[in-house]
């Protein structure tokens, strides 16, 4: 359990760092600190996804609570201006907060005791906010205000005559549609009594949009106040949701919740609490997306800002799902991405809207033959290999072949090539607006080496759906990929790969990609060159936290990730550490080494650093990136996809 007392919470300085998360499994959240102060523009206790897993939008940003007993007033909540002016000072009745499982705050007031949960309900843009009053001598007052943003979650409000203040009052509910009809906000709080006025309450200051050099107030409207009379031992909801709730049932909602949350890690024994936490870390990133009419499955790259990445799903996908046993899932996310391949390519990304995707990747299409290879090997369903899969894995090949968007051709000698000066289509893919960053147009080293394993894959499917022609093809064209392959890439004086051969002239950087090379599923390299590779990776590249993705001997090399999005596009991959770098480098470890009790030793204490982590960032969660530089400050994303499942496929699959 994740839990921090007083000394923490009133160390502002600390506790504004620390970010809880909610999700729906729509793409939906809930997101603040651990003292309820919002400091991003995407906290809020209920984002909902109207188009999920999109059409994402902040319609209950935060709400204000005071609690009234015999002429005594406390506060709860905690709020920051502009001019870092903080008021109320609710922290300083908050003398607890934990994970268990949700966010559950608990306040001494005098001698009241009263604790507060928020709570995502699965499969609903819904969130129940319930406060409990465990000890008290007398009844007391709750007041508790609303403060509405409706808005994309990207953007910022200010007070404005546009927004529509009218209100349909119930009987212990109501609803408010601030702008258009996504913005619709219904709240319900049965035995409370609303108290309207239409306030707007300005400058909001979010510290982390202010350090990432964005626009960073905010003005939020509230509509009232709802108030309820609470007795000893007595527990009020209060339920935000887009639409009309399915009857009043919170208590029931809530024991379904933690039921669900529970069943995830039934199979993991007690003691393996970093598995137990990774692994409900993972479901946090699957998602429902619509699919052909079906109910399909996707994965969020990142909270609290990316939507499903055709990359990082692919790699995500094995340690998501394959090594938590969730292989239907596992096959409706594969669906999915395989209906939406076009010329070859999978999306790299979805539009917010729902109306389009966005096919500027080289990789992710490639990576979809290692997810289907890990899921076939996971489960033995070859059928499913067969028919959708192999269509599309053999669509992805002729064109990649043949020449298709962006530039992406087979070379004469069996080598990928893709892009040019302009674009940015691997991993790699920073553009501030002036450029990428990281040029790596050409032949890059794990994109060659991933074209090597999906002829492989190919090659080995066509041969068990009895195509013995278009395997001994594909096979043949692996070979010589290979052969030239480590005619390029390899340069003995260095002892490790050129991570990119542009223009017939080779890159010679020390970054982690050849890493990811090493990893796959079939090999590329002799024994010998694996293990220099790994040698300069260790020397220069690994920290505690993942990989570097610049070795910081290079003049290029940035090892703070701050500034404006300019600053931090220049940064991203050019020395900043990326933990799901991790998963390569440990499946690259074990194929050289093995997997004896001192492999595992060594993983395990590889690791070490990122337990510690899931308290000090997005509670219970991965980061998305780390400075490179000491003390390797965690940054980006508080939960990212990626980081999460590769730890958790290396802690599963090699049984740490």
């Amino acid at each position: 359990m994740i839990q921090f007392g007083p000394d923490t919470i009133a160390d502002l300085g600390q506790s504004l760092q620390l970010e809880w998360l909610e999700t729906n499994g729509l793409g939906g959240f809930a997101s603040s600190t651990i003292t309820g102060a919002n400091t991003r523009r995407y906290h809020g206790l209920l984002v909902a996804a109207t188009r999920p897993p999109g059409g994402r939008r902040v319609l209950l940003s935060r709400v204000d609570e005071q609690l009234d007993s015999d002429g005594r007033r406390f506060d709860l909540a905690t709020s920051v201006y502009v001019g870092d002016v903080v008021h109320p000072q609710g922290y300083m009745n908050l003398v607890e907060f934990k994970l268990d499982p949700w966010p559950v705050m608990t306040y001494q007031l005098g001698d009241i005791v009263l604790i507060k949960s928020v709570t995502m309900r699965h499969g609903y843009n819904q969130v129940i906010i319930s406060w409990h009053l465990a000890q008290a001598d007398a009844p007391c007052s709750l007041s508790v205000r609303p403060l509405i943003a409706g808005r994309d979650y990207h953007h910022l409000q200010s007070a404005s005559g546009a927004l529509n203040a009218q209100l349909q009052i119930d009987s212990g509910s109501l609803a408010i549609q601030p702008y258009d009809a996504e913005s619709t906000l219904m709240l319900t709080y049965p035995r409370g009594q609303f108290w309207p006025d239409g306030l707007w309450y300005y400058d909001y200051l979010y510290h982390r949009e202010r350090d990432r050099g964005l626009d960073y107030t905010e003005d939020l409207y509230s509509p009232g106040v709802i108030r309820w009379t609470v007795t000893p031992g007595e527990t009020v909801y209060l339920c935000a949701s887009t639409k009309p709730l399915d009857g009043w049932q919170p208590q029931q909602w809530l024991d379904a919740e933690r039921q669900r949350r529970a069943q995830l890690v039934a199979h993991l024994p007690p003691q393996d609490e970093f598995g137990r936490a990774l692994t409900r870390a993972a479901d946090q990133f699957v998602v429902r997306r619509p699919q052909a009419g079906e109910e399909g499955r996707t994965i969020i790259a990142g909270y609290p800002w990316f939507g499903d990445w055709g990359r990082d799903t692919m790699i995500s996908l094995p340690g998501l799902l394959l090594a938590t046993g969730r292989f239907d899932e596992a096959k409706s996310v594969l669906r999915a991405f395989a209906e939406a391949t076009e010329d070859g390519l999978l999306p790299n990304t979805f539009d917010e809207s729902g109306s389009g995707a966005s096919y500027n990747t080289v990789d992710a299409a490639l990576w979809m033959f290692i997810a289907a290879h890990r899921y076939t090997e996971a489960t033995g369903d070859h059928q499913f290999l067969a028919d959708p899969l192999y269509p599309t894995l053999a669509e992805i090949i002729g064109s990649y072949s043949q020449r298709t968007r962006f530039d992406i051709y087979v070379d004469d000698d069996g080598l990928l090539s893709a892009g040019n000066e302009q674009t940015q289509l691997t991993w790699m893919d920073a553009d501030p607006g002036d450029g990428p960053v990281t040029p790596r147009h050409g032949k890059a080293v794990e994109i060659n080496a991933l074209w090597y394993n999906a002829l492989r894959i190919a090659a080995d499917s066509a041969k068990h759906l009895g195509q013995s022609e278009a395997a001994a093809e594909l096979a043949e064209r692996a070979d010589q990929t290979r052969t030239n392959f480590l005619d390029n890439f390899w340069d003995e004086r260095l002892g490790y790969l050129y991570d990119c051969i542009t223009e017939g002239h080779p890159d010679p950087s020390l970054r982690p990609n050849q890493v990811i090379a090493l990893a796959l599923p079939y090999d590329l390299v002799s024994e010998e060159q694996a293990a220099q590779i790994l040698c300069h990776v260790a020397e220069k590249l690994l920290t505690p936290y993942g990989l570097r993705t610049l070795s910081p001997d290079d003049p290029d090399y940035r090892g703070c990730y701050f500034g404006d999005q300019h600053a931090r596009d220049s940064t991203y991959h050019q020395g900043t550490v990326w933990p799901w770098l991790l998963g390569p480098y440990m499946t690259a470890y074990v194929k050289l080494h093995g997997l004896s009790e001192e492999t595992r030793d060594y993983l395990r204490k590889l690791t070490g650093p990122l337990h510690e982590h899931l308290q000090q960032a997005g509670l219970g969660s991965i980061s998305e990136i780390f400075d490179g530089d000491l003390p390797h400050y965690p940054r980006g994303c508080i939960a990212q996809a990626w980081s999460v499942a590769e730890l958790l496929r290396c802690w599963i699959e090699y049984e740490l």
